[in-house]
Order: C-alpha cells, then sequence, then structure tokens
C-alpha cells in the first residue's frame, strides 16, 4: 500500500471513497461505505499470483501481458460525519497527486457523488477530458435538500469543468431522479444520451462510434448501470442494463480509441448482493479494465 503519495512510483492506483455526500446526516455510512473494502476481501480469497499470471481469456494473455506494470493500493479516504464535506476535499487532494504523479487511476466508491472530486481533480492533466458514464440514471439534479454534490448531481457537475468537454451517457432506463427538466438541461448541454434500449437495438459498436475518439477517457460506472442479473448488489435495480458482454466490450473497445485517464466504479450494496454474484463481475470488470489498459497503445505506464 503507498505510504507517500508526493513520490507515487505507480502505473495504475487503486483509492477508495467509501463515503459520498449524504442530503441527511442520518444517511451514511451506508451499505455502499463498505464496498471498497468489502471488494478488498473478496479479492484476497483469489490467488493473486493466480490471477496475474495464468492465462486470461478475457484479455488473450495474463492479466498484465507480461510486462512491469506497478500496481498500488493507495487505501482510503478518511470521513468525518460532523464535517461531510471535508472528506470530499481530502479525496480531490489525493487524486490530484495521483493524476500528476501519471497513474491511472481506479476509484472504488461509495456512491455516485464520489466522482465529483475526483473529476475536479482532473484538471491537473490539462487537457479535455471525455466523461462516458454507465448508469440507469441521469445525474442531472442540481441539488435535492440543498446539497449540490450527492449522487444526483455528478454529471451535472462535470458538466460545469471547463476540462470536461463531450459527456456520452450509456444505459438511461427506468425512473430515477431526473425530471423533464433535467433531461433537457443535459440536451441543451450537448450530451449524447444513449438510453439501454438504443444500446441493446444498435449494439456497443454503434456505443463505441458515437463516442469521439482520441480521447483522453474518464469511465465512471454505477452498478446499477449494470443489468441486476449480474451485479444485484445495488440499491436501485433495475431491469435491462448492459450485461457483461457488452461491459466486456466497452472496455476493451473504449481502450483502442484513445488513453483512459481513470474510472470508478460505484453504488455497489454488499448486503443486497447474491452468492457474491456484484464482487465477482467487479472484479472481473476491473481485470478486464487493467488488461486492456496495459495492452493499449495509449497506456503510459511500463
Amino acid at each position: 500500500m503507498a505510504q507517500n503519495l508526493d513520490h507515487l512510483e505507480a502505473d495504475i492506483a487503486f483509492l477508495g471513497i467509501p463515503y459520498g455526500m449524504p442530503y441527511a446526516h442520518d444517511e451514511y455510512p451506508n451499505d455502499q461505505s463498505k464496498t471498497p473494502d468489502a471488494l478488498r476481501t473478496y479479492n484476497t480469497s483469489v490467488d493473486i499470483q493466480y490471477t496475474k499470471e495464468y492465462f486470461d481469456f478475457d484479455l488473450g494473455g495474463p492479466l498484465l501481458g507480461d510486462k512491469n506494470v506497478r500496481l498500488v493500493d493507495c487505501g482510503n479516504v478518511t470521513v468525518d460525519f460532523d464535517d461531510p464535506g471535508s472528506h470530499f476535499v481530502r479525496a480531490e487532494a489525493v487524486a490530484r497527486k495521483i493524476f500528476s504523479s501519471g497513474a491511472q487511476l481506479i476509484t472504488i466508491g461509495g456512491d455516485h457523488g464520489i466522482p465529483i472530486p475526483v473529476l475536479r481533480a482532473l484538471e491537473v492533466l490539462s487537457q479535455r477530458i471525455t466523461l462516458v458514464p454507465i448508469d440507469a440514471h441521469l445525474d442531472w439534479r442540481d441539488e435535492i435538500d440543498g446539497e449540490h454534490e450527492g449522487y444526483s448531481s455528478p454529471i451535472r457537475r462535470a458538466s460545469e469543468m471547463n476540462w470536461v468537454g463531450d459527456i456520452i451517457q450509456i444505459g438511461m432506463r427506468g425512473i430515477g431522479s431526473a425530471r423533464t427538466p433535467e433531461v433537457e438541461d443535459a440536451k441543451s448541454h450537448g450530451c449524447r444520451i444513449i438510453t439501454a434500449y438504443e444500446m441493446h437495438d444498435k449494439g456497443i459498436d454503434y456505443v463505441l462510434g458515437e463516442i469521439p475518439a482520441g480521447g483522453p477517457y474518464y469511465l465512471t460506472i454505477d452498478a446499477d448501470g449494470v443489468d441486476p442479473t449480474i451485479m444485484p448488489g445495488v440499491m436501485a435495480q433495475t431491469p435491462g442494463g448492459l450485461d457483461w458482454i457488452q461491459l466486456h466490450q466497452l472496455i476493451h473497445g473504449l481502450s483502442t480509441k484513445g488513453p483512459i485517464v481513470g474510472m470508478d466504479l460505484v453504488e455497489i450494496a454488499p448486503s443486497h448482493d447474491l452468492g457474491n454474484t456484484t464482487l465477482i463481475h467487479a472484479e472481473r470488470l476491473i481485470c478486464n479494465f487493467i488488461g486492456a489498459s496495459v495492452r493499449s497503445e495509449f497506456f503510459q505506464g511500463a
């Protein structure tokens, strides 16, 4: 685990941000806060050398492609429940150090508010970022009960950042917190909204074609954007999301279009899981993201 982020030597860094921004003081800690450590615990039950060294048919070879890639766990951002905004300040500071080091960042939440400080930290790259959210919900609320940085607002907050360019939202379906004005705001901003039904009808190659080439990309994955048959451990199950094959195609396809500076996986609720189904797919998703990244011609690591 990294001890000094001012001198981080990593190609890919992991960061847990267990908490988002609560709409009410009694909302936290909620079940999603357990996910970073639950996923770590699940991964330690899997033989690490086996995962790294054996042939992975998802990737066409071992996880790291026989490259000397430095993977570093930076631990969790701590929270003060008497000052819930302070952990966003710490999260942004940590993410800025990680991005400044040149490492790709994989963040585990926590709720979908946690990409807000991470996206703010991307300012240090001085590049225009293409944002690719996977979610059942639009997340364009300006505020709820006076909170502007909760889990229904990350994409609106991203749209206000000068370094975030194109936004391609994938998997919208069902009913969330969005009202008609939020949908109109997203479209007026220029967001490309690809519903789950358009995705299923036209396929992932079509979806990839809607994402501008060149990057750099940041991928934010709300677990309820995935179909609950493979990720049941969420608090807002909604039928019709991305299946495993589509996730695999999207991650591997995106890695061929340009550099991916980071990704997050949020809103997993471990106590809602069934037979570790969600954690199994989360581990596979992260391994596929790592494997696709290190095989990409755009990867800046070893």
